[in-house]
């Protein structure tokens, strides 16, 4: 039993491991994809120079597509190469490192170009329009990756289960076969004898 647990347990740390350390990767390049987005600058105050403009939209769905495919990707390659047993520490792996993946894409992103954002905007008179960074406004979609992650690994465990045994219908070794709805065993004749004559 503690061996199970023990065992449990190394499988929910390095899965969760595997998937945050994919956190920062995606970030990159998400700031790298990211539409630009242009900031007003009034009182040493960078604002939105179009608050329902295609940018900052563009910012969140671009975000959302990564984690979504981040999420499935994860989700799949865990129930691939996770092996069986393991279900309950996978799930929870995918859970806490899908989410802590998402944060850590999103503050990477959003720090690409930061620095010199934030000095442009403190050199700039009122009126000027700088560029910006990637930003996330709509932060729900941070769930994204660890709700994909675990949807996908169900998904694909409910399939596997439902997957005809053996030959998909036909009789599996070593199994009777059904004929008019009862068993019919058939067995090889022994050795030296003929079915229908008996002993040769």
């Amino acid at each position: 039993m503690r061996g199970a647990t023990v065992r449990a347990l190394r499988t929910w740390a390095v899965t969760t491991a595997i998937v945050t350390v994919l956190g920062p990767l995606a970030g990159l390049l998400w700031a790298r994809i990211a539409p630009a987005v242009r900031y007003v600058v009034v009182q040493g105050e960078p604002l939105l120079a179009d608050p329902d403009g295609q940018g900052p939209i563009g910012a969140d769905a671009r975000f959302a597509l990564i984690a979504v495919a981040a999420g499935l990707g994860c989700g799949a390659v865990a129930y691939l190469f996770g092996g069986r047993g393991n279900d309950a520490a996978l799930i929870l792996a995918l859970a806490a490192g899908g989410l802590a993946a998402a944060v850590l894409a999103w503050r990477t992103g959003h720090h690409v170009g930061l620095a010199g954002f934030e000095r442009a905007v403190r050199g700039a008179p009122d009126g000027r329009t700088v560029t910006g960074v990637a930003d996330l406004r709509a932060t729900g979609v941070l769930v994204f990756w660890p709700l994909l992650a675990v949807a996908a690994y169900g998904v694909l465990e409910l399939l596997v289960k439902r997957l005809p045994a053996g030959d998909g219908g036909l009789a599996r070794a070593g199994e009777a076969d059904q004929v008019g709805g009862g068993e019919l065993d058939l067995q090889a004749a022994p050795t030296g004898r003929d079915v229908d004559r008996g002993e040769s």
